[in-house]
C-alpha cells in the first residue's frame, strides 16, 4: 500500500512492506524495525534537470543552495515525474547517497515527499478507513532539508581531519544473490575506538558532503573468522578506504 503523498521505491532498505504500519505513511523514511538494520536514505528539496528531456533517468538535482548534484531516476518515480510533476518548480526528493568521488555526491531518487500534490492520488487507492486513520501529512519534514539517516559499519574515522566511512550491506537480491556492500565517505568526528561498530548517524547535506549532527553506536559488528582488524587498530587510522591519506 502506498502512503499518502509519496511516490517512489522502497523507503525501507531492509524490512517488507507487509510490516509497513500506518503511521509511516506520515513520513517518507520508515522507522528503524531492527537493531542492525542496514540503510542510506535521505531528503533534498531541489529541481530535477534531465539531461535529455525525452529521457529522465539521468540528469541534475538543482538545490536551493545552489549546489548541483548528480543524480539518476530509479524506479516508479519515472511514471509520477511523467504524469505528476511540474520538473520546473522544486521539489522534496527522497534518494539513496551514493559517492562516486569521495569530494561529489550522487543522489539515486526513489521517490517525492509531496502531499499537497500527491495526497488525493494516493488516497483514492485506499480505503476509508485508512484515509481517516491519521492527520494529513504536510510538505515538511521535522527534520528539514537535506537529513540523510545512515545505518552502517564504521570502517574507518580519523577525527582529527573530521572523516568517516561507513560500510552498508544491501538486502538479498530476487535470486538470491547479494549486491557488493557500499562505502559512504561522510564528515564527522567519531572516536576511533568504535571502528567495527554498527553505527546510527544522522547526518545534514552540507554542499557535496554529508555532515555528522548526531550519531548512536548499536553493537560490534561480528567479523568473519581470519579478518584482520581493518584500519585503525588501536586508535591510529590507516589510509583510507578511497586511498587517500
Amino acid at each position: 500500500m502506498a502512503r499518502a503523498g509519496y511516490i517512489g521505491g522502497r523507503a525501507m532498505d531492509t524490512t517488507s512492506a507487509q510490516r509497513v504500519s500506518a503511521t509511516m505513511r506520515q513520513h517518507p523514511i520508515s522507522p528503524v524495525t531492527e537493531p542492525m538494520q542496514y540503510r542510506a536514505i535521505g531528503v533534498v528539496r531541489g529541481t530535477y534537470v534531465p539531461e535529455d528531456p525525452e529521457q529522465l533517468t539521468r540528469g541534475t538535482l538543482q538545490a536551493e543552495d545552489g549546489t548541483e548534484i548528480e543524480a539518476v531516476v530509479l524506479g516508479r518515480v519515472l511514471t509520477l515525474m511523467r504524469r505528476h510533476l511540474d520538473l520546473s518548480k522544486p521539489h522534496l526528493w527522497v534518494a539513496y547517497p551514493r559517492f562516486r568521488d569521495p569530494e561529489k555526491l550522487h543522489l539515486q531518487l526513489v521517490g517525492v515527499w509531496e502531499p499537497s500534490t500527491l495526497a488525493a492520488t494516493e488516497i483514492a487507492t485506499q480505503s476509508a478507513a485508512d484515509a481517516d486513520a491519521g492527520a494529513a501529512p504536510t510538505d515538511d519534514l521535522p527534520e528539514g532539508d537535506g537529513y540523510f539517516s545512515v545505518r552502517g559499519e564504521l570502517i574507518y574515522t580519523r577525527p582529527e581531519d573530521g572523516d568517516l566511512v561507513v560500510k552498508i550491506r544491501q538486502q538479498p537480491r530476487a535470486d538470491g544473490s547479494r549486491p557488493t556492500p557500499f562505502k559512504l565517505q561522510l564528515r564527522g568526528e567519531i572516536a576511533p575506538e568504535h571502528l567495527r561498530h554498527f553505527v546510527s548517524l544522522d547526518l545534514r547535506r552540507q554542499g557535496q558532503q554529508l555532515q555528522l549532527e548526531q550519531h548512536e553506536v548499536i553493537a560490534p559488528v561480528p567479523q568473519r573468522a581470519g579478518k584482520g582488524r581493518g584500519p585503525g587498530r588501536g586508535g591510529r587510522p590507516g589510509p583510507r578506504p578511497d586511498g587517500r591519506r
